[in-house]
């Protein structure tokens, strides 16, 4: 007769006292004691890796493989890190001369290593900074050229970003007052000489990353708009630096500063494959200014940004990048060995960057087909391997997932079947 399965389950205060949950929030210690011990209940965990198990929901983020076929997913943290500079987080998680010149002993500018490595990215651009995400250099540039003044933008610019973000309400929130010309579809170079005056702090310019407009549309290019008498923002979105050969459309900093653009805006874990930041770039006396603002110190970013930012500009090749140009066929081999392990059907797929950026690109991608009920298992995985769910089938495009965790994919699919 089988034993019960219940006599394996340690009692909750029992986990509790034990010397490896000391030091931990008794009362989220509790809550997670009991989830695992339903695990044992339910026959998924031995009663004897309990504690181990609870010891490890305090330890990180849970670690998700990204088989979604997304390469910039918003919701799964945007882009992966780079081993340089996971290493250079962890090197910088100590002390740091983060604000010290080690040859003098006297305070240096900060993060003055990632700030070369942007202007040596970007030589076009006389000045950089860098701030916590890419909306703080936009509201550090309203705040520091136009509290108080107005923001001449398009109204086919106005755009809504991930969970109901709207542009305007940003720059509204800064004491700028919005000056909005053109229409929906059309806009011209006209409509924004008309309304620039003495109340004018700068035209802003934003690339709609998230959506494209066909048909009876018209916008007024960058150098066109430099030609007008007042400073001129870009706000370019994902964070290219230059130009890429794969995404035509995508706009870049240094060919949107040769265009003439005063200063330029845009994120830093997006296409530029690094850790959350804000990026400003352009003329010297324009960053100079909004770096020395008061609001500026509330923006700034902390010692294990600035250390991951470097790395990822002087490092190898980042995952985005990869993952971007990952090549088709080395991804059918992959999925057909997967699908010999697993089962399923191998179908051919699209793959989009994500991140709002690029959204008429689609890569030619190999994507695994299972029953779509796997999915929720899956997700609860460890780590998480998480997929997409298309007319009910579950769908894990390795594109995103490093080629080494291929067989802990093929492994949690066989638990979870």
């Amino acid at each position: 007769m089988a034993a019960d399965p219940r006599r394996a389950v340690p009692r909750t205060d029992t986990v509790l006292d034990d010397p490896r949950l000391a030091g931990f929030p008794r009362d989220r210690a509790r809550h997670f004691a009991r989830e695992e011990l339903e695990r044992v209940r339910r026959g998924e965990l031995a009663g004897a890796d309990v504690v181990e198990a609870v010891a490890r929901r305090f330890e990180r983020a849970r670690v998700v493989l990204n088989a979604t076929g997304v390469v910039l997913h918003t919701n799964l943290g945007r882009a992966a890190l780079s081993a340089a500079a996971v290493d250079a987080i962890v090197a910088a998680a100590g002390y740091t001369d983060v604000e010290l010149d080690l040859a003098t002993g006297r305070r240096a500018r900060r993060g003055r290593d990632a700030l070369a490595a942007l202007a040596g990215a970007v030589p076009e651009a006389e000045g950089v900074h860098l701030l916590n995400n890419g909306a703080a250099a936009l509201v550090l540039a309203a705040t520091g050229l136009a509290a108080g003044r107005e923001i001449v933008v398009s109204r086919g610019e106005l755009v809504e970003i991930g969970d109901g973000f709207r542009l305007p309400d940003l720059l509204v929130s800064t004491g700028a007052r919005l000056r909005e010309v053109g229409t929906t579809n059309r806009t011209s170079l006209a409509d924004y000489a008309a309304a620039i005056g003495p109340s004018t702090g700068f035209i802003l310019k934003v690339h709609p990353s998230n959506f494209y407009q066909r048909g009876f549309v018209s916008a007024v290019p960058v150098g066109e708009l430099a030609g007008l008498d007042a400073p001129l923002v870009v706000d370019i979105g994902s964070g290219l630096l230059r130009p890429d050969p794969l995404l035509p459309e995508e706009p870049d900093a240094a060919t949107i500063l040769r265009a003439g653009a005063d200063l330029v805006t845009a994120s830093g874990d997006k296409l530029l494959g690094g850790p959350q930041a804000g990026l400003l770039l352009g003329r010297a006396d324009l960053v100079e200014a909004l770096r020395r603002h008061p609001l500026a110190r509330a923006l700034r970013v902390d010692k294990l940004t600035l250390a991951a930012f470097a790395a990822t500009l002087l490092g190898p090749e980042t995952p985005t990048w990869r993952a971007l140009r990952a090549d088709r066929d080395t991804l059918r081999r992959r999925i057909t060995a997967l699908q010999r392990q697993v089962g399923g059907e191998i179908v051919d797929t699209v793959a989009v960057v994500g991140g709002g950026g690029a959204p008429e690109v689609e890569l030619a991608s190999v994507a695994l087909a299972l029953p779509a009920v796997l999915a929720e298992s899956l997700r609860l995985s460890e780590p998480a391997v998480v997929g997409r769910v298309e007319r009910d089938r579950l769908l894990l495009d390795l594109r995103c997932v490093p080629e080494a965790a291929d067989k802990t994919v093929a492994a949690a699919i066989l638990r979870c079947s």
